[in-house]
């Protein structure tokens, strides 16, 4: 008996030194050398990859932001900021009219298949509202021309980047409403253009908060 319980208590003792020193390990040193050199070496992805302007985190280049004005009284829906770049339809993204602050809600796809008749009302919708908002003076925009990410959202409903083309097609609209340069906003676009990952993976894109950024920056000096 008396063998019995030195037994117990030098298992128990084993045990509980098992667990302090595993604590130790996996639960403090373990996390902060994996901090350590997330901090180290990708500062900016250990951190969320946040973008500044003006000394203030606005946002974050993985997550897409909306630009719409202040809703009206009686509206369900806020109207475009025309004066910015806008991002891909979706119904997850937060809004931001003033780009200094930045909301997130739900992030999901509308699980809708292609012959859907409320997802082709929709683009039908999207269609004509890209084609009205950025048709001026001098430039028309075809239907036709529309990339798909003018008119659809993506599956997270969060995706940051626009593709080059549909950049392109909001330069007029974009350069009249700040009293810019077409050629000027169109530089901005170029220097804001991302190539595939190692020259062959992906698709080109713009980031919509790092270019409304620069944007406004541009218009500010002029």
């Amino acid at each position: 008996m008396n063998n019995s319980v030195k037994n117990t208590a030098r298992l128990l003792g084993a045990g509980l030194r098992a667990l302090l020193v595993l604590t130790v390990v996996c639960g403090v040193i373990y996390p902060l050398a994996v901090t350590g050199v997330a901090q180290a070496l990708f500062h900016g992805k250990a951190n969320g990859s946040e973008i500044k302007a003006d000394g203030k985190v606005v946002g974050s280049s993985l997550i897409g932001q909306r630009y719409d004005l202040p809703l009206k009284k009686g509206q369900e829906t806020a109207e475009p900021d025309l004066k910015w770049f806008q991002p891909r339809p979706s119904n997850g993204l937060g809004t931001n009219s003033v780009n200094t602050q930045y909301k997130l809600i739900l992030s999901g796809a509308t699980n809708l298949s292609g012959d859907n008749k409320d997802l082709i009302a929709q683009v039908r919708a999207a269609q004509q509202a890209v084609v009205k908002d950025n048709t001026t003076a001098t430039y028309k925009v075809d239907k036709a021309d529309l990339p798909a990410d003018a008119v659809t959202s993506s599956g997270s409903g969060l995706d940051p980047d626009i593709s080059p083309q549909y950049a392109k097609i909001q330069i007029h609209r974009v350069a009249e409403r700040n009293h810019l340069p077409v050629n000027q906003v169109q530089q901005l676009v170029e220097a804001h253009t991302d190539g595939r990952v190692a020259g062959f993976m992906g698709e080109p894109r713009v980031n919509v908060l790092e270019l409304n950024i620069a944007l406004k920056d541009l218009a500010a000096k002029s």
